[in-house]
């Protein structure tokens, strides 16, 4: 496997690809951001931010939310996939944001594990938030990541996404863990892409076990 100093020069290089990688989801409060993030599974943030403009329009907060009817939810949020199941999700959680916590997140970063008790909101859910709206350290493991992070033999291939984010915790300084997973998932989604990734030339190439073999087969 991959060794620490080997993952850092790469994760170093990887920076360098893309200095600017940020969050692409687009919002306004925390709630918002909650709210693109349980729709973003299993779907592109591209379009998650097609759908969210008219989903806040109508309902801004999750006292506006908790009061939609779920039907109301599916019809401006059925781009995306799996809707249905998302427009339960996002009104149950605003039906206990709102009956719990008053309406607002700011309680919940204080327990983790709290906030993945609301529907619809997992482990990288619960991460993307605590970074993004909050400034809580964290490595949010989407599919871009965990697929870097084995294609770069840091972790075995059967591992699961909570062993992926416990090795990248261990490899890579607290302090840059916010800005890493934006450089491993832009990294993950225009480089390193699931299908044709681009190893050759590809500047992480001598570190990655995975493109060397991919060459090889073409």
């Amino acid at each position: 496997m991959l060794s620490k100093k080997r993952y850092l020069e790469a994760l170093a290089i990887i920076e360098e690809m893309f200095p600017q990688a940020h969050g692409e989801l687009v919002w306004e409060t925390p709630f918002q951001l909650l709210i693109a993030t349980i729709l973003s599974a299993q779907a592109t943030d591209k379009g998650v931010n097609k759908a969210t403009p008219a989903l806040f329009a109508a309902f801004p907060d999750a006292q506006a939310m908790s009061q939609a009817k779920v039907e109301e939810i599916e019809a401006l949020i059925r781009t995306i996939g799996l809707y249905k199941t998302k427009a339960k999700n996002i009104l149950r959680t605003s039906q206990m944001l709102v009956a719990d916590f008053g309406g607002i997140l700011p309680d919940l970063p204080k327990d983790k594990k709290l906030l993945q008790t609301l529907p619809g909101v997992g482990r990288k859910t619960a991460n993307v938030v605590l970074a993004e709206a909050y400034g809580i350290p964290g490595i949010a493991v989407d599919t871009h990541v965990e697929r870097v992070s084995k294609r770069l033999d840091i972790v075995a291939q059967k591992a699961t996404v909570l062993e992926v984010e416990e090795k990248l915790m261990k490899l890579i300084p607290e302090d840059k863990w916010v800005q890493s997973h934006h450089h491993l998932i832009f990294f993950g989604r225009y480089h390193c892409t699931a299908k044709k990734p681009k190893c050759a030339g590809c500047p992480v190439l001598d570190y990655c076990k995975f493109g060397k073999k991919y060459l090889e087969n073409e």
